[in-house]
């Protein structure tokens, strides 16, 4: 489950991250007490930019180093991780969902719209898409248009086309609802 501290000023934590090299570049990791906050392309669209005072250390990020590894091997299917992104209520409730999307599998952003219960929000779906705080492990490159073409993706679309390209090389099977 997600969870969210709201960045209410008065419960600020330290911040530690750091550095992961994978298949899609090498992506930076911060986490704080509460879990895992964020997983960022270092040539994404949308860099993470690591303030001063957060610190770096390596040790905290030794599960999502080992997941991660066992992911790009194709011997991990679902992460399993304490998750600590910060959104809106609306923002939570997408990510929440494509957790659910099963690995190998995409879907429509008209459909992850239906399955939030808002057939008309694949706008705003989108847009929450976008912002997802924790690619690869929340897994918003499984959204697709809903002609079957490669959208927008943070981390650009070649790592999208690699990430569903891995995913369906690993799968046992195939899902496109």
């Amino acid at each position: 489950m997600l969870c969210c501290t709201c960045g209410d000023p008065s419960k600020a934590r330290t911040i530690v991250y750091d550095y992961i090299e994978s298949p899609v570049g090498r992506l930076t990791v911060a986490a704080d007490d509460g879990g895992l906050r964020h997983i960022a392309f270092e040539l994404g669209r949308h860099p993470l930019w690591v303030a001063d005072d957060w610190q770096r250390d390596g040790t905290p990020f030794a599960a999502v180093r080992a997941q991660l590894d066992a992911y790009f091997a194709g011997e991990l299917t679902t992460f399993d991780l304490p998750l600590a992104p910060r959104g809106s209520a609306f923002q939570l409730e997408v990510w929440e969902q494509l957790r659910r999307i099963p690995y190998g599998a995409t879907i429509s952003y008209g459909e992850l719209a239906r399955r939030i219960g808002d057939a008309s929000a694949a706008r705003a779906v989108g847009a929450a898409n976008g912002q997802n705080p924790l690619p690869i492990v929340v897994p918003c490159h499984r959204v697709i248009g809903a002609d079957g073409s490669l959208t927008g993706f943070g981390g650009g679309l070649a790592t999208k086309k690699f990430l569903l390209e891995h995913e369906q090389k690993y799968a046992t099977f195939a899902l496109t609802p």
